[in-house]
């Protein structure tokens, strides 16, 4: 795959990063650092008399004004009942979204903290309380612009960019093709097994670096992938370990969970099928940005001949997990 020398963020220099914080109302002391980011660009700038802000560059027609909206909508709801999450910055006309050189962003509140300790079941317990009390806003009401966490979209979908673009190597295209063909009808039967499965708005993307612990508590951030879903998908990627170890943190969440929002125990089955999507969505994701210069440069791994037997490894495993006995909770 060729790169082109061109990328819509290769515009938005220092310089373009301060005038257009400005724009919304603030006045930059021209201190610009760069944070960790790739779908997007995230900045943290410095303010005059004031604290460090960090503005969100969304990427280029990857949402629409209305589903970015309904993120920030989202948010606020969630703050506005004393949940902690970060949410945008309005100003004095209520708006959260500002355009300026080409780019929406948004600016936010800079906070500080910690990933939290997975390790500790009694940070495990607050977690799921604060989760319990998230998706208890969350499924007050649908989303109407936000999509669906689904099959197609996170499997089917990123199985055929990656086939139709010819990213595998020949000799892995068609082991890839077969196995990924037969998880994905795994996949589909372990979410058609669940009768009336209940969708709700979500973070949706909730790891360990989504939340800064401090203070003794969790905050929540960068609601960038909030969709709707199963409430499952917001508690898996908070456990690992052994099946014994998943099953005592899968507890320990689901018991501060249920002080707020009751939890179906049948989604249990779908963590490994939503592992699966996360994973197959993820190399389809890493493909797809290719060509934005960050790629390359902070993925290099990726596209080489041991990244595509690895990733046939991690998918095969995959499908016998998903064909095993799922999670089980005692009592």
């Amino acid at each position: 795959m060729s790169l082109d020398s061109q990328h819509p963020y290769d515009a938005l220099s220092p310089d373009a990063v301060i005038d257009a914080v400005e724009s919304a109302g603030f006045w930059s002391d021209a201190r610009v650092f760069a944070l960790n980011s790739y779908e997007n660009r995230v900045y943290q700038v410095g303010i005059e008399e004031g604290e460090p802000l960090i503005a969100k560059f969304y990427r280029p027609e990857r949402w629409s004004e209305a589903q970015i909206l309904e993120e920030h909508r989202f948010t606020q709801a969630l703050a506005d009942n004393h949940i902690p999450v970060i949410a945008p910055i309005r100003n004095a006309d209520g708006n959260s979204l500002f355009e300026h050189g080409g780019f929406q962003f948004a600016l936010f509140a800079r906070r500080g903290g910690h990933a939290p300790e997975l390790d500790n079941l009694d940070n495990l317990y607050v977690l799921g309380r604060t989760l319990g009390r998230i998706h208890l806003q969350g499924a007050a009401k649908p989303f109407e612009h936000r999509p669906t966490l689904d099959t197609q979209s996170f499997g089917h979908a990123s199985r055929e960019f990656l086939l139709d673009n010819n990213w595998l190597p020949k000799h892995y295209a068609s082991d890839y093709q077969h196995l990924t063909a037969e998880l994905l009808e795994l996949i589909e039967q372990r979410f058609a097994d669940i009768e009336q499965l209940r969708l709700i708005r979500l973070h949706g993307d909730c790891h360990p670096g989504n939340i800064l612990w401090r203070d003794d508590a969790p905050h929540f951030v960068d609601f960038d992938d909030c969709r709707s879903g199963p409430a499952i998908q917001d508690l898996w990627m908070l456990i690992s370990g052994d099946q014994q170890q998943q099953r005592l943190q899968m507890s320990e969440i689901i018991e501060g969970y249920e002080e707020f929002q009751p939890f179906d125990r049948r989604e249990l089955a779908l963590i490994e099928p939503l592992r699966a999507l996360r994973i197959m969505h993820y190399s389809a994701w890493l493909a797809r940005r290719w060509q934005d210069p960050a790629f390359p440069l902070h993925f290099p791994w990726f596209n080489s001949e041991s990244y595509w037997m690895e990733h046939l490894m991690e998918l095969t495993e995959l499908r016998s997990t998903i064909q095993a006995e799922p999670l089980q909770l005692g009592g």
